[in-house]
């Protein structure tokens, strides 16, 4: 019981929780990644007991939302074919369903790791809301004097902007020495 969940980091659950349409969502994909089955028999399982999915626990995505993702993470056709379907991504809600459909010890201990996933992005985001709040207090409460540090508070909060690797080639040429004028000697 205990080995199956150790193959899946919290960080790799995190990673696949992604902000869709204004949800946060985990895409079938890899929810089947994760509980070790492939994408077809996960959405087989999700058709067969279509009445536990309604639209607020699992969506499909439309041409274009599946476009820009396959775009962002630079995702390819695995093996020449892909998949014939447009991807399912499912709620915080659909991902607890899964684990009555799914019925393997793996799936059981794989849902309660991304509940608690789930769990701790929500306390992260409500910590950095009421931080952000309670700041506000405070720069209402004092004079301009303090005006500097609270920009510079702000500025720690920001969520750092990913470092972007130049596209293409980088060749480096090799140095040549500096050519000096100097007094040749003369041939004896």
């Amino acid at each position: 019981m205990g080995k199956n969940v150790e193959l899946v980091s919290p960080e790799h659950i995190e990673q696949s929780i992604l902000l869709i349409r204004h949800q946060k969502v985990m895409l079938d994909s890899d929810l089947a990644e994760l509980y070790g089955v492939s994408t077809k028999r996960l959405n087989e399982q999700v058709k067969r007991n279509r009445a536990r999915f309604p639209g607020d626990f699992m969506f499909q995505l439309t041409v274009s939302e599946t476009e820009i993702l396959r775009s962002q993470f630079a995702t390819s056709k695995k093996g020449g074919g892909g998949r014939r379907y447009r991807p399912y991504a499912f709620t915080e809600q659909g991902v607890a369903m899964l684990s009555s459909v799914l019925n393997s010890e793996r799936a059981i201990q794989v849902n309660i790791e991304i509940m608690r996933a789930f769990v701790r992005l929500r306390r992260m985001l409500a910590t950095h809301a009421d931080l952000a709040r309670k700041l506000d207090a405070l720069e209402k409460k004092y004079d301009a004097k303090f005006k500097v540090v609270f920009d510079a508070i702000r500025e720690l909060m920001k969520p750092p902007e990913p470092k972007k690797r130049p596209i293409g080639f980088l060749v480096e040429e090799p140095e040549v020495p500096y050519l000096t004028r100097g007094k040749r000697k003369k041939k004896g």
